[in-house]
């Protein structure tokens, strides 16, 4: 079952929210007995027609669900269309045999689908990636008992009760409380205005480039080991403490002619040699 095998009305399919939210109300409720034969219906043979019923006879939990997130500055009728989409998951698992209304079922899958929008378009930057921050992000703001900072006793409390940690509280609040900053001037304001764009911009820092340097310096990390493997132990010896110490320790010439009993002459022979070797190894990575 996908958006597409589903016809039903959308906010955008009606003109207006809340022509949308009217309709959905006229939709019958379902009795048990109702749900359960659709249930069955839906589980035995696919029957798109009972999914649509189990669907229309719910949307008006989902717009009741989409308000308790209203806070967060998205658009009701987003929310809804997610949920909605959270709503025809929860009706494609639903079990009927398993003794529990749908409604009980579909609200994980309805408040899931939300979470994640929200996480994915409230402000431009993620604020809430970890478990507990994702905990605090949807809680923090109905536990606070008024819009005042929190005090030390407060966090605290809120700490204790969601199982996090009192400066994760700190943090979250305020993350929550920062305020947006305008990329461009507004109108007849751009002689004082400084674009954040000016001073936010780093090409050298872009995600493309910072993930393209780390595969190279992984390459060629691999490479070297390749290289290094193929030396004999004298010539690995050569390399490594001429070329591969990350101290300032490095070895001369005449240190590795006295350690080996040599010329220094010899002792460059055998780098060079050494060297070309691993250049043509590392020639794929370099």
């Amino acid at each position: 079952m996908t958006n597409a095998t589903l016809t039903f009305p959308t906010p955008s399919s009606l003109g207006s929210l809340d022509h949308y939210i009217q309709a959905v109300n006229r939709f019958p409720l379902l009795t048990p007995e109702q749900e359960t034969a659709l249930g069955r219906d839906l589980k035995r043979s696919g029957d798109i027609d009972a999914a649509r019923q189990l669907v229309l006879s719910h949307l008006r939990l989902v717009v009741a669900v989409s308000r308790n997130y209203l806070g967060y500055g998205l658009p009701q009728a987003d929310l809804i269309q997610e949920g909605n989409v959270g709503l025809m998951k929860a009706v494609r698992r639903f079990d009927p045999e398993r003794g529990v209304r749908l409604v009980s079922f579909a609200l994980h899958w309805i408040r899931a689908e939300m979470h994640e929008y929200i996480l994915r378009n409230w402000r431009l930057v993620k604020i809430a990636t970890t478990k507990a921050q994702r905990k605090l992000f949807f809680n923090l703001r109905s536990l606070k008992a008024s819009t005042a900072a929190l005090s030390v006793a407060e966090a605290k409390a809120i700490a204790r009760d969601l199982g996090v940690k009192p400066e994760e509280v700190v943090e979250m609040e305020m993350r929550l409380g920062g305020h947006d900053v305008a990329l461009d001037p507004t109108p007849g304001d751009e002689e004082n205005f400084v674009s954040p764009i000016a001073y936010l911009t780093d090409n050298e820092d872009e995600p493309a480039q910072i993930l393209e340097r780390e595969e190279t310096a992984r390459n060629r990390a691999r490479g070297l080991s390749r290289a290094l493997a193929k030396l004999d132990d004298r010539s690995r010896r050569i390399i490594e403490a001429r070329w591969l110490r990350e101290d300032e320790s490095t070895a001369t010439l005449q240190d590795l002619a006295n350690e080996y009993g040599v010329s220094a002459e010899r002792i460059r022979q055998i780098e060079s040699k050494a060297m070309k070797t691993m250049r043509s190894q590392m020639a794929d990575v370099m």
